[in-house]
């Protein structure tokens, strides 16, 4: 069946099939917490799949990812004062990656939950800074800044 008999859904599906893994690093980079990061997607790709149709011909990767970090935003705001860990404290790491790995971490757990966003889509997605302030839906300025 083509493109117009299912509704783009082979669309949709294809797209998913090649960008989940990325999109999954990204919100487990900016949530730090695997499961969130998995429901922050699953969110993400159910939003996109209702308005498929209207956004499959632009930049679909870039809409799912404005989706992360502003649904990211709105959950660290309906929870500041839980903190979830992928891992029991106890855990220690047992190299120079391990230690780098939880040093980026503990560093993106300090800050606030925008700059953490700016961060990670400049640094880990490499995207540019106004790339950056449409995701956000924030100024160039606004992404300078932080």
């Amino acid at each position: 069946m083509g493109r117009a008999g299912d509704d783009g859904r082979a669309d949709y599906l294809a797209f998913v099939e090649a960008h989940q893994h990325r999109l999954l690093r990204a919100a487990y980079l900016v949530c730090g917490n695997r499961h969130q990061a998995e429901d922050l997607l699953q969110d993400a790709l159910l939003k996109l799949a209702l308005r498929w149709p209207s956004v499959r011909d632009g930049d679909p990767a870039a809409y799912v990812r404005a989706i992360l970090y502003r649904d990211a935003v709105s959950w660290w705001r309906r929870r500041r004062r839980e903190r979830l860990s992928a891992y029991p404290p106890e855990r220690a790491g047992a190299d120079v990656d391990d230690a780098l790995r939880l040093s980026v971490r503990a560093a993106l757990d300090r800050l606030p939950p925008r700059q953490r966003a700016v961060l990670v889509l400049r640094y880990f997605e490499d995207l540019t800074e106004t790339a950056t302030a449409e995701a956000l839906g924030v100024t160039v300025g606004t992404v300078k800044n932080r």
